[in-house]
């Protein structure tokens, strides 16, 4: 067998090994000890998170993958003994005060969800231009898939609504947002600023939140009145890890983490690409495109994803279903009101916008 590609199956074994650690470990001690040693957990694997993606920065080894994955079953046991007795005075006021900075920096999570969900949208909707330029069938295939998509965001928030519009504030912010979404379309269109592919996007980014606002929450069961001792039998064991994947991990905080995080991995991809050719045209084709800031930004989200990873997963796990909700709505009208700001402002002789335009 070829080194290069057992040794690269070994190393996205083991990215995937720690990528599956931390979604098991961090709900897992919030379920079964406390929230403080939630918190201490989630603090050690975000520090181990820094050291990791400043060796990578600094090292750039793929043997660096491999090395870390028996750290996280260390600090999972390292978080139960601390908490097996009192814990230390010094040790409460620093997993409060991280408990604090993981609230504080929720509006940016937020931000920065609906700011790269608006980015994929357009830059979807200047691949899907392109496209159409090239020949008319192309504009009809389009404007099919765009339409199911309409359809399909408008079936989403139909089946949606019984559950995400349970009051008269949340039925009014629904009404809003869809009012709010439909008049954006007709002046993006009226202002040749927008296309039907990423109009499309956005009612399905639309639906997709709205959805996550009326998460049924009452099927999830608590583990700690059914978690088996490990060692008298390991099968009851085993099967209680198997109903505690299946029905506790709170499901609507993995849909939204895989979003979240996705949309952050594809946004990062898309920054480099925007003013690539005035750049080049500044500083030449071969001259100064990695010192671009969209570059350096990407390098650094790429570089510290584990630690973002673990951040956004302990902010949104910490967040009980009420605020998630109002989190939600808050993602909704910032990202419409992020839209309207690029559709109004935007000045129409910037070569740069106009590439995301309609023609």
């Amino acid at each position: 067998m070829n080194p290069w590609l057992l040794w690269s199956a070994v190393s996205h074994t083991a990215r995937l090994s720690t990528a599956l650690q931390i979604l098991l470990f961090l709900p897992l001690t919030l379920a079964t000890l406390s929230t403080q040693a939630f918190l201490l957990l989630s603090l050690l694997l975000s520090i181990h998170s820094l050291i990791h993606g400043t060796l990578i920065l600094l090292w750039g080894s793929n043997a660096l993958s491999v090395m870390q994955v028996p750290m996280h079953p260390f600090l999972l046991l390292v978080t139960f003994n601390a908490f097996s007795q009192s814990a230390p005075p010094w040790l409460a006021i620093a997993v409060t005060w991280w408990g604090k900075l993981l609230t504080f920096c929720g509006p940016s999570y937020v931000a920065l969800e609906g700011l790269s969900s608006l980015l994929f949208a357009q830059k979807t909707g200047q691949i899907g231009r392109d496209i159409a330029d090239e020949a008319e069938s192309y504009q009809f295939v389009i404007l099919i898939a765009a339409a199911a998509a309409f359809v399909a965001a408008a079936w989403w928030i139909v089946i949606a609504y019984p559950t995400a519009a349970t009051s008269p504030l949340s039925s009014t912010l629904l009404g809003v947002a869809l009012t709010a979404f439909l008049f954006l379309v007709l002046i993006g269109f009226r202002l040749r600023r927008t296309n039907v592919v990423e109009a499309s996007l956005l009612a399905l980014f639309l639906a997709y939140n709205v959805w996550l606002c009326g998460f049924d929450q009452t099927s999830f069961s608590d583990p700690a009145s059914s978690y088996a001792p490990l060692l008298s039998n390991i099968l009851p064991h085993l099967q209680t890890l198997v109903n505690f994947i299946t029905n506790t991990l709170p499901k609507p905080v993995l849909v939204a983490l895989l979003y979240r995080l996705s949309i952050l991995q594809v946004a990062s991809r898309i920054l480099p690409t925007i003013g690539a050719d005035n750049w080049e045209s500044d500083q030449g084709a071969d001259d100064g495109l990695d010192d671009r800031p969209t570059s350096i930004m990407t390098r650094i989200l790429l570089t510290y994803r584990q630690l973002i990873f673990v951040m956004v997963y302990s902010h949104l796990l910490l967040l009980d279903p009420s605020s998630q909700v109002w989190w939600r709505w808050a993602n909704i009208m910032f990202t419409l009101f992020l839209w309207a700001v690029e559709l109004l402002v935007s000045p129409d002789g910037d070569d740069v916008s106009v590439k995301w335009k309609v023609d």
